[in-house]
């Protein structure tokens, strides 16, 4: 049985060309120290998995992943997310007495070491200060950000294509705040005609949602200037490869932005670097600590762009590394691209638990030394089930593997130490003071302005100089005047008809008066006559 198990060992793991040693596999507990369980550099940029529950070694796993790549000379980053990979920077206790314990049992020389390291941070307080601009984050990206569903991310590309369009620049989120405002105004919005228009209350949605991340502080992280991808892609004076830190402790609450911020530093590596196909070693290897917070609440179109980058960055001689608790945090069709597996143990306690147990245990080759699941519960801190692709490609046979330990400080630097590198580093003096150039804020903001004095000087010239008036202007009063003069000649015929009455009517009247009159006083002269009157 041990003669069967050492000979599949060899036969999967025993190279001679440049190699990360991982540990020592197990067998009944009994570690076999020759060969060494152990990945060529020349498959790194493969991708992998470093996967287990809370406890089991992940973050050791990481450490001492990341502390050979950078002595072979590849440039690595990392996300920090609790501030415990700051030890990379320092030598390792040599006189702990578990790490003598470990390095004996598995025949391993320790060998304390520090690495270069740079402190990055998306706030500036725990490194050198990282930004991008919004336009080159995208919609899809600053759509994750904000929360947005798919038709309200939609509706955010087509305001970024609107900037494009009309030079526009989107660099900080007041440019991105003020453009949004002007197309629902009324001097934007026929601007926006042609690329279809959006609703006052969708961009509504957009501002609120914008207005609650600014009041978040998010502000500081994006502008100018820029970091510059490719400064993850150095080495030191003696060849090494420098590891970035970006350190998180300080913005966990904020988990969608750190996330997608790691998702945009390989976005911008994978539009920048050449193809160089399967490099000797990696250009960079990139470590995904935390993985399930890319995915979760992810649109399908932001999805899409994580598959498509990492199937393709391989080529650029990238190396992506997702760290999380099991499998099923990373979605099928990007795991199925993870060549590079390391599963520290999984725990069991509930029916969920233990159907993700037997999901994980389906993706290692079938072994006749071990019962997988049972494996994957049994195996213990610093522990793990082990399966990388060979030079020609193929996954090597599973082995339960003892890791050695890092040779860096396995605990995290004091606050001090760590910012006195942050002092001295390069990148802190590069990125320490942002920029403000003109984009579409000030643009915008000018047109406007503009505008708005135009109106008032022709309003003040309006005050005293009389108008003059337009085409159609003339023709209405030419038509409001001709009215008046009609008007003006049916009300004179009107006066005249109306004369010609009366005055038919007094003749009328006078001649019946005089006549009433005449008779009146011959009928008194004819009655005084009669009567004796006085004469």
């Amino acid at each position: 049985m041990k003669e069967a198990f050492v000979k599949e060992v060899q036969s999967g793991y025993s190279l001679t060309e440049p190699s990360l040693v991982i540990g020592s596999a197990l067998l009944d507990g009994e570690p076999l120290n020759d060969p060494r369980i152990q990945v060529a550099l020349t498959v790194l940029n493969r991708h992998g998995l470093v996967a287990g529950a809370t406890g089991t070694g992940k973050t050791k796993t990481l450490q001492v992943l990341a502390g050979q790549l950078s002595d072979a000379g590849v440039p690595v980053f990392v996300a920090d997310i609790k501030g415990d990979l700051t030890g990379l920077a320092a030598p390792g206790n040599a006189s702990s007495t578990k790490l003598q314990e470990r390095c004996q049992q598995m025949a391993w020389e320790f060998k304390p070491v520090g690495h270069a390291v740079d402190f990055l941070s998306l706030t500036g307080k725990l490194g050198a200060q990282v930004r991008a601009t919004v336009h080159s984050f995208g919609p899809t990206l600053f759509g994750k950000v904000l929360g947005l569903n798919e038709t309200q991310t939609s509706i955010l590309a087509m305001v970024f294509k609107y900037c494009d369009d009309n030079q526009l620049p989107l660099l900080d989120l007041p440019d991105l705040r003020t453009t949004l405002q002007y197309l629902t105004s009324d001097a934007g919005k026929p601007e926006l005609a042609q690329y279809g228009g959006i609703a006052a209350a969708s961009v509504g949605v957009l501002l609120r949602a914008l207005a609650t991340f600014e009041q978040e502080g998010a502000g500081v992280f994006f502008g100018e200037p820029e970091f510059d991808v490719q400064d993850l892609i150095r080495t030191d004076s003696s060849g090494k490869g420098l590891i970035s830190l970006l350190e998180l402790s300080d913005v966990l609450e904020k988990p969608k932005l750190f996330s997608t911020f790691m998702l945009w530093m390989l976005a911008q590596l994978w539009h920048l670097l050449p193809e160089i196909g399967d490099p000797p070693k990696p250009k960079l290897v990139f470590f995904f600590d935390e993985a399930h917070l890319l995915f979760d609440g992810a649109s399908k179109a932001l999805l899409a762009e994580i598959e498509r980058t990492v199937r393709l960055i391989r080529s650029k001689g990238v190396g992506i590394y997702f760290v999380t608790q099991v499998p099923g945090d990373v979605p099928s069709s990007v795991l199925a691209q993870l060549g590079n597996r390391v599963q520290h143990a999984l725990r069991a306690f509930t029916p969920q638990d233990a159907d993700a147990l037997r999901k994980a245990a389906r993706t290692f080759p079938k072994s006749e030394f071990y019962d997988t699941e049972k494996l994957l519960t049994s195996l213990g801190t610093g522990e793990a089930a082990v399966t990388v692709l060979s030079p020609k490609g193929v996954p090597t046979p599973l082995a339960a593997t003892r890791l050695i330990p890092p040779d860096s400080l396995m605990d995290a630097l004091d606050a001090v130490t760590v910012q006195r590198l942050i002092s001295v580093s390069s990148l802190t003096t590069k990125y320490a003071t942002a920029i403000d150039p003109e984009s579409a804020h000030e643009i915008i903001t000018a047109r406007i302005q503009a505008a708005q004095e135009e109106a008032a000087a022709a309003a003040a010239q309006a005050e005293t100089e009389p108008a003059v008036p337009t085409a159609a202007e003339q023709v209405r009063m030419e038509r409001q005047a001709a009215a008046e003069r009609a008007r003006a000649e049916r009300e004179r015929v009107a006066a005249e008809r109306q004369k010609q009455r009366m005055m038919e009517t007094g003749v009328r009247t006078a001649g019946r008066v005089i006549t009433s009159r005449a008779g009146q006083d011959l009928i008194r002269g004819v009655f005084g006559t009669l009567f004796g009157g006085k004469r």
